[in-house]
């Protein structure tokens, strides 16, 4: 192991626990009780889910279920990203139609927007710069596919994505070797525990019941089930995410996919002068086994990328651990983007896990004839999306409840979409292990023979994977 990784602080959840300090305990669930909403998971989907229901109606009673404690999951563990992705469009279009798809696409370019005025209306301090998505290219295959890429999203209504040269990649930041980037200005760097700390608090300050501690073991109709008591409500919504597989029930519902970071130590002026990088735009490319990456408020280079990508039998990690080799490539990754760094140190490593559907397609649901509803899916974009999707159940409970007609978010192309469940095992730990090692061999091929087509490798994976 080099000496940059050697002496890290490795779990612990994640640096930005590490960096805010991890949240008072709240009590456990007491014993039965009941509700007019449950809403098992304490992460951003169900934490906006409860925001958004007591500010349309008050008087609801509303009770959150965390086994652990709110942003224990993902939503204390992500890169950082808010940004306008949402996953499955391209299927969403092709079932049904394009403009359909083109509605899905504003909704979630204006959920940027909406997270960044609730942020300031109830003074959540995340550390939230506003300075969009930048997307890197560095060999003619990657260059090939970004052009396509922009193509594609202005195909969508993004018609303020900017596409740059070299020269003017350079100018924002310099990535080694970088040929060009697209970038969208809906986008924005946040803190994630801070976000999630700080929209917990403003959840109960609205009259919301949080019960941390207390893992749901089943959810039934108008039943939430656990080792405490049952809590009885109309509506049952289930926001549990890459975590959704510990259900009694849900093991093959979504694949509870991994994903690393690391964070270095803060910066120097001089190494920031290397680099650029002042407009502070998350930070993406265009390979196939993708990386993300921010600038901290506090001057860290924070990064990611898949390491052991899944667990047999949808097992999920305890305290975000990192296997060294997993460290050491991140690491690799970032030298390989700025050699001048090569030596820094890095701090942290931490893994968490995010939920993978069999047809990567993001999807809000809620069936009226058992009150059961469920948001997720999300497929690594779940900063922005769990806002809209949130919005989204908001918007079918009062509908189911009041009777009243459909609004723009219900009669968007993702809700009440269904899918067909994963394999077993051991068909899904080969199936999601081939598919990134293969997307690894697709992007080192790439590099050494640097041809602008884009390897045959990755698109035979995608369409094993599913996800065209």
């Amino acid at each position: 192991m080099s000496s940059a990784v050697s002496s890290i602080a490795n779990g612990g959840i994640s640096f930005w626990y590490a960096d805010d300090g991890l949240p008072a305990p709240r009590e456990p669930l007491a014993g039965d009780t009941s509700a007019d909403v449950v809403i098992v998971g304490g992460g951003y989907t169900g934490l906006w889910t409860a925001y958004y229901l007591k500010k349309a109606a008050p008087s609801l009673r509303v009770t959150v279920l965390e086994q652990k404690f709110c942003g224990y999951g993902a939503s204390g563990r992500n890169g950082g990203w808010l940004y306008n992705g949402v996953a499955g469009r391209d299927r969403y279009a092709r079932l049904h139609g394009h403009e359909a798809a083109v509605r899905l696409q504003r909704a979630m370019n204006e959920t940027v927007a909406e997270v960044v005025r609730v942020t300031e209306e109830e003074d959540i301090d995340a550390d939230v710069h506003v300075g969009g998505v930048l997307e890197v290219a560095y060999t003619p295959a990657q260059l090939a596919r970004l052009k396509a890429f922009h193509e594609h999203e202005a195909a969508y209504g993004e018609q303020d994505r900017e596409l740059y040269g070299a020269r003017e990649t350079a100018e924002r930041i310099r990535v080694a070797g970088a040929v060009g980037s697209s970038w969208t200005p809906h986008g924005a760097r946040l803190h994630p525990a801070k976000l999630v700390k700080g929209l917990a608090a403003a959840v109960e300050a609205l009259g919301v019941t949080i019960h941390e501690g207390t893992p749901v073991t089943e959810i039934r109709p108008r039943h939430a089930v656990t080792p405490y008591g049952t809590v009885r409500a109309p509506y049952v919504l289930r926001c549990t995410e890459g975590f959704t597989a510990s259900l009694k029930g849900q093991r093959r519902t979504w694949l509870p996919m991994n994903s690393s970071m690391i964070a270095t130590e803060p910066l120097t002026e001089a190494q920031w002068a290397r680099i650029g990088w002042e407009g502070r735009e998350t930070l993406g490319d265009m390979a196939h086994a993708y990386m993300y990456a921010q600038r901290t408020a506090d001057g860290r280079i924070a990064l990611g990328g898949r390491g052991v990508p899944y667990r047999f039998g949808s097992r999920t990690d305890n305290d975000g651990s990192t296997q060294p080799a997993t460290v050491e490539a991140l690491y690799g990754i970032l030298v390989r983007f700025f050699p001048s760094l090569a030596g820094v140190r890095v701090t942290h490593a931490w893994s968490g896990v995010l939920g993978v559907p069999r047809d990567w397609c993001a999807t809000v649901s809620l069936d009226p004839s058992t009150g059961l509803g469920w948001a997720g899916g999300y497929v690594g974009s779940g900063v922005a999306t769990t806002n809209l999707a949130a919005r989204t159940l908001r918007d079918l409970v009062r509908q189911d409840a009041d009777q009243a007609g459909a609004t723009d978010l219900t009669a968007l192309p993702w809700v009440n979409h269904r899918v067909r469940k994963w394999e077993p095992e051991p068909l899904r730990w080969l199936g999601v292990h081939g598919m990134y090692a293969t997307y690894r061999t697709a992007d080192r091929r790439e590099l050494a023979s640097y041809g602008a087509e884009s390897s045959r490798l990755a698109r035979f994976a995608d369409r094993v994977a599913g996800r065209n």
